[in-house]
């Protein structure tokens, strides 16, 4: 190989130092880049065919070595729709080509990125900081459901949440066993009863099923509060629903019996209704559990003139009870339904499971889109392209997209992986191994010139 071989070897090490020196002023350059993967160097070995015992070694040639899969340090922002992939995979992403309309063109071609730094922009596009647009699965935001299974652009609808009416109502409470009503004397059996006799028609379940307005105020004194609910109709106006127990059976080997109504109209006089039975008669054990049905239908419920309907009331037999209470008044755990009127956008962030999930001003949160995840059979084969991303290549194999679950947490960034330290380390040698190979062409360099001077 000679002087000639070792000076040429001296060059390629002199060019893949620089090719080293040259990734490490990148990585440091990006230390503070959201997402940055930095850029190893690898050095490959060139040996000439030599017979044995002859082997020389020779050149050097310098690869460049991703590092997609090697994780930076989560940082939180407290930013909604920033998010970060605690563990593999990447953010399916496009690009914006063009314009037209006012509104963003994409190229088609899906990217991937480690860059979660997402805000949603004036079209209600999540867009990261290097101007790479979210791609997800979109989701009803009524039912919940996933729509469809192909990922695409996510869009963010400024649309009002529709109002639901309610259908179902959960009630959850204990009565008394001995009520202490208005028209109540402890000392008199009976006396906590709804009484038919102080009424113009009986208000009771068989009776006529309502009380008239004549009659609201005997009705009040014989009755117990049970609470009060808003439902909504199918426009989301709020209707507020007045509830009361009267006990209408008290028998000491078992069967007490209790009605349940509400207030029709507020404003009824006269003989119209004011109070409205709902028509089912609730019966308890000695032990007071629950014998008679747990649920009822109803086809409507009308308050002051405003009807919502159908509704179903669930009891459950577990948690309608009657046991001994001294305050002779309902003990309510729980009202719920499941109406709500129209709501406005108020914010939006990356829940659990990667959902992305609207908060509305009618206090419902819903999920919005679906975050999906893509990983490679071979990662570090990506191709590598400004703003973070990479594209796909015959050597990192097809793209496996999954939904995100656990791995994805939101109002958090991943930061770079370089570190400044570790670059600092490689830079100090990279500098001597240039500098080293400086010298060995300097001694060639002065080999060369005594082997001139011989013949002098």
């Amino acid at each position: 190989m000679g002087i000639f071989g070792a000076m040429l070897t001296a060059v390629t090490g002199l060019k893949a130092q620089s090719f080293a020196l040259e990734n490490i002023s990148g990585n440091i350059a990006n230390s503070r880049t959201t997402g940055y993967k930095r850029i190893d160097t690898s050095f490959v070995d060139l040996i000439p065919d030599t017979p044995a015992h002859r082997e020389q070694a020779a050149s050097v040639l310098a690869n460049g070595r991703n590092t997609v899969l090697l994780q930076g340090d989560l940082t939180t922002t407290q930013i909604g729709t920033n998010m970060a992939i605690n563990g593999d995979g990447m953010f399916v992403v496009q690009e914006r080509t063009s314009f037209a309309g006012g509104q963003p063109v994409f190229g088609g071609l899906d990217l991937y990125t480690r860059r979660g730094d997402f805000e949603i922009d004036k079209d209600g596009f999540l867009v990261n900081g290097a101007g790479y647009y979210l791609k997800g699965l979109a989701m009803d935001p009524i039912t919940g459901a996933l729509v469809g299974s192909r990922p695409d652009v996510v869009r963010v609808s400024q649309d009002n949440l529709p109002a639901k009416r309610t259908a179902a109502i959960e009630y959850r409470a204990n009565l008394p066993a001995y009520p202490q009503t208005n028209s109540a004397i402890t000392s008199i059996a009976g006396s906590e009863l709804l009484n038919p006799a102080s009424f113009s028609v009986d208000p009771r379940v068989g009776g006529a099923g309502y009380v008239t307005a004549n009659d609201a105020s005997a009705f009040i004194n014989q009755t117990i509060s049970a609470g009060a609910v808003t439902i909504y109709n199918d426009v989301g106006a709020p209707v507020n629903v007045q509830l009361r127990w009267a006990k209408t059976q008290n028998v000491a080997g078992g069967g007490d019996a209790w009605n349940m109504f509400y207030q029709e109209n507020a404003s009824a006089t006269g003989a119209a209704p004011a109070w409205r039975n709902m028509g089912t008669t609730f019966t308890f054990n000695t032990s007071g559990q629950l014998t008679s049905a747990s649920t009822l239908s109803l086809p409507a419920i009308t308050v002051n003139g405003t009807s919502v309907g159908p509704v179903t009331m669930d009891f459950s037999s577990a948690g309608l009870t009657q046991f001994a209470d001294a305050d002779g008044q309902v003990q309510i755990n729980s009202v719920r339904q499941d109406g709500y009127p129209s709501g406005v956008l108020e914010g939006v962030k990356v829940g659990e499971a990667g959902r992305l999930n609207g908060s509305y001003s009618n206090g419902q949160v819903v999920g919005l889109a679906q975050v999906v995840i893509a990983s490679f059979n071979g990662d570090n084969n990506l191709k590598r392209r400004d703003g973070g991303v990479f594209e796909q290549t015959l050597e990192s194999g097809a793209p496996i997209i999954e939904q995100a679950g656990r791995e994805v947490v939101g109002g958090t960034v991943e930061n770079s992986n370089s570190d400044i330290s570790e670059e600092f380390s490689k830079m100090i040698v990279t500098q001597q191994a240039y500098s080293a190979n400086t010298r060995v062409i300097s001694t060639s360099q002065q080999m060369l010139q005594d082997v001139l001077n011989i013949i002098r």
